[in-house]
């Protein structure tokens, strides 16, 4: 590992930092060492924990250098101020130099990812979030109404754990009786010692609301991230090999915001609490990887917080497509011909549709001519189509509310 360099700017007061939107991808972070600085976004659909003004000992660009995206966020000196620049490639060292440098920055991305996720909940959804543990029994109902049984019995037999008081506990137990043949691949026994473990296609991993002190890597196959709410499951991401998960819940010591289901048999590396202490000092390349894929879902949660903001819910749809072609790092001003790795239902669950909502949309969208179904995927003939449609819908918001 190459030795760290650190270098030292200075800005001039009103002097402009970094600027959001701007088309060359951001490479370093800052790390301010005297002065303020004044945090400011084109559209803030939420105002977020913490304010907007930093101080010594504050960083920004994390996001944006550690995902390899634009900014997301404008960077203005509202003093003279000194920053310390760190190139990205430089991140692991940085670590490895100064640990708790690495922690403030994964607790601060945990806090952060956590409570956008609630707001994203609160405005798609309108509804709150909530840590009440009986939501494990209510979760066990939605899956057991569908006969998606394996799912069933995992809800209600961490309600039944967590909730041994509860109304519904008997009820729960005579359920998981009755369903317990459909489920022999759910367990539960698994040991501190087993770092490796493997998940049949439709398991449940964990399950929103329960307790949680362990974060994945996904080693081989896919993991669906969902939610329930409003009798409707939300499809939060679909993640691949090298993905790590389960990360709040092990950092802030906080109850799962989702749940985790085997999109196809998977196997995972299991990290504690114990062994994740040890792994920031011991392993910076995979803390560097941890805070890389952090910044990747704060960047999404951003655009999806502001599709939000996009009424006709076609135009939420192509702009939907457009972020998972930019969070592939697809080129979206392509010719070329791209095929989704999910489908209309995926879709309209990322949207938060009802089921009547949900063919309303996928019949318009399939309207377009350059848009097909091939084996319940989505694929697009023209990529470039999206882009045009997403910015012939923001046009048309613009003008409807144009201040």
């Amino acid at each position: 590992m190459a030795e760290l360099q650190l270098s030292f700017v200075n800005f001039k007061k009103n002097a402009y930092i970094v600027v959001e939107g701007h088309k060359q991808i951001a490479d370093r972070l800052f790390i301010i060492r005297s002065g303020k600085v004044s945090i400011s976004k084109s559209v803030q659909v939420v105002q977020e924990e913490g304010g907007n003004i930093l101080g010594p000992g504050d960083f920004f660009s994390v996001v944006s250098t550690m995902s390899s995206h634009s900014h997301i966020e404008t960077a203005l000196a509202m003093t003279d101020v000194t920053l310390i620049s760190v190139h990205k490639d430089q991140y692991s060292q940085l670590i490895k130099n100064n640990a708790p440098v690495a922690m403030k920055i994964i607790m601060q991305f945990s806090k952060r990812m956590r409570y956008l996720d609630e707001a994203l909940t609160r405005i798609t959804l309108k509804n709150t979030t909530t840590e009440d543990p009986v939501h494990l029994f209510r979760i066990a109902e939605y899956y057991m109404k569908l006969k998606q049984y394996e799912q069933a019995y995992y809800a209600y037999h961490q309600y039944a754990k967590y909730c041994p008081q509860g109304p519904h506990v008997d009820q729960a137990q005579d359920t998981m009786i009755k369903i317990a043949r459909f489920c022999r691949s759910v367990r539960f026994d698994y040991k501190p010692t087993e770092l490796v473990r493997s998940y049949p296609k439709n398991t449940m991993l964990f399950c929103e609301n329960e307790p949680g002190d362990e974060l994945f890597i996904i080693q081989k196959g896919a993991i669906k991230i969902t939610k329930i709410m409003e009798n409707k499951e939300v499809l939060l991401a679909v993640l691949k090999v090298g993905d790590i998960f389960g990360e709040m819940a092990l950092l802030e010591s906080k109850p799962r915001s989702a749940s985790a289901i085997a999109y196809e048999d998977c196997a995972v590396m299991v990290v504690n609490r114990a062994n994740f202490q040890q792994m920031v000092v011991s392993q910076p390349q995979m803390i560097a990887r941890l805070t890389t894929l952090l910044a990747e879902r704060i960047w999404f949660i951003y655009k999806q917080l502001a599709n939000t903001l996009i009424e006709d819910p076609l135009g939420r749809a192509y702009d939907i497509l457009l972020m998972q072609l930019e969070k592939n790092r697809i080129k979206v001003n392509s010719n070329q011909a791209y095929i989704f790795d999910f489908g209309p239902k995926e879709l309209t669950t990322m949207l938060g549709l009802s089921q009547s909502e949900s063919f309303l949309i996928v019949s318009r969208l399939l309207e377009n001519k350059h848009i097909q179904i091939r084996q319940d995927k989505i694929f697009i003939q023209n990529i470039s189509e999206i882009l045009k449609e997403v910015e012939m819908f923001k046009r048309l918001q613009a003008r409807k509310n144009p201040f």
